[in-house]
């Protein structure tokens, strides 16, 4: 397949979100470590402790718009990615407890010393630098991905039957994280951390930097978005949801395009874990469960796939509900979330950012053809390419 260079950056609409989210950020850092307590304009601890972790579910969001709104991939174990990066700073975060665990061990976590373990799994080995678990939470998500989508590419695999394996392979992956006998801690996972690159990781600074990393990177995520889909590649990978089988004719490799864009959406969510676990202080197995893939899945069409900051909206206003819900009406929230995919499958195809930006147009009196209201864009010219 021949090279493709960036053929446009990321338009006003991108700058104007990753300002926002700057902004906001820096604000809510200042609110929350520069007045007291008692003060108006103070954020309390737990509040940014609660949007660090929507920060890190919008990057999640935004890797699986990568794929499902631009490259129409619907992946409903993306869950597995998150998880395996979440792990990877788990384990870094465990080697860093030391001789402070209930056991007093210096190299054993307290779950291997509890379950007898009588030395360190080489897996473990590594963990206890900062640079190899944040290497290994990009690319032991990455490494998956590139083999799994190799094979489900190569095949053909498409629609609802790959949706089905991505759901089976995180599955997969929550029966045997589980396991005691796997060395990642099993149903109680990894937690009890104390501090990360040398800073305690519960008081109020390290948390604030943890958030402002979680905004820096989701503000990065927009950015290499803007700059993929907007790019000649990016007119590939509309024109492979669009019409996959007319782009292979035109001399086009459509599985080619599915697996970088797959393996870079498994590095982004990976990254996103890896940000999640020491805001939460755990990771566990029940991060692989289908059912977070297909919330997140619903995050992303609220919002609005195949836009730049749809999912972040996504993602900020279905989890801001789910903890309102969850505090004061537990038992239907469910409800409320089925109720929640099913009308914004009917009334809000689109997605509230997809159908504000149709009333803008409309409301501008621009007027488009279905084509470019849909997103297909027209094809790069093919270049002629040696025999294989």
């Amino acid at each position: 397949m021949t090279s493709f260079n960036t053929a446009t950056g990321p338009g006003r609409g991108t700058w104007i979100s990753v300002a926002t989210i700057t902004l906001l950020a820096i604000a809510i850092a200042i609110a929350n470590l520069g007045f007291p307590p008692d003060s108006a304009l103070h954020v309390p601890d737990y509040a940014v402790a609660l949007l660090g972790k929507f920060l890190c579910y919008a990057m999640l969001a935004v890797s699986l718009n990568l794929v499902w709104g631009y490259c129409g991939i619907l992946s409903l174990g993306h869950s597995a990615f998150f998880a395996l990066g979440g792990y990877a700073m788990g384990m870094y975060l465990m080697r860093q407890i030391g001789t402070r665990g209930v056991y007093g061990n210096p190299v054993l976590p307290d779950f291997m010393v509890f379950l007898n373990y009588k030395e360190l799994p080489w897996f473990w080995y590594g963990f206890d630098q900062f640079w190899f678990a944040a290497l290994m939470a990009m690319f032991v998500p990455g490494l998956l991905a590139f083999v799994f989508g190799w094979l489900a590419f190569r095949s053909r695999v498409s629609g609802v039957y790959l949706s089905i394996i991505t759901q089976a392979m995180t599955y997969a992956l929550l029966l045997a994280f589980f396991r005691n006998d796997m060395g990642f801690g099993g149903n109680n996972g990894l937690t009890d951390f104390k501090d990360i690159l040398g800073f305690d990781i519960q008081t109020r600074e390290t948390r604030a930097a943890l958030f402002a990393t979680s905004a820096i990177f989701l503000c990065l995520f927009l950015v290499i978005t803007a700059l993929v889909t907007r790019s000649r590649f990016g007119k590939l990978m509309i024109a492979t949801r669009d019409a996959e089988s007319r782009t292979r004719f035109l001399g086009y490799r459509p599985e080619k395009v599915k697996l970088f864009v797959w393996t870079l959406s498994a590095v982004m969510a990976g990254i996103a874990g890896a940000l999640y676990v020491p805001q939460v202080g755990i990771i566990n197995p029940g991060e692989f469960a289908p059912a977070n893939s297909i919330e997140v899945v619903i995050w992303t069409a609220v919002g609005g796939r195949g836009t730049i900051i749809g999912p972040v909206i996504g993602a900020f206003l279905v989890n801001g509900g789910k903890s309102w819900f969850t505090g004061l009406f537990p038992e239907v929230w469910l409800f409320v979330l089925g109720a929640l995919f099913v009308l914004t499958t009917l009334f809000l195809p689109k997605g509230v950012i997809g159908t504000l930006r149709e009333g803008w147009i409309a409301k501008r009196g621009i007027r488009t053809s279905k084509h470019l209201e849909d997103g297909e864009l027209a094809l790069p010219k093919p270049q002629p390419q040696a025999a294989e």
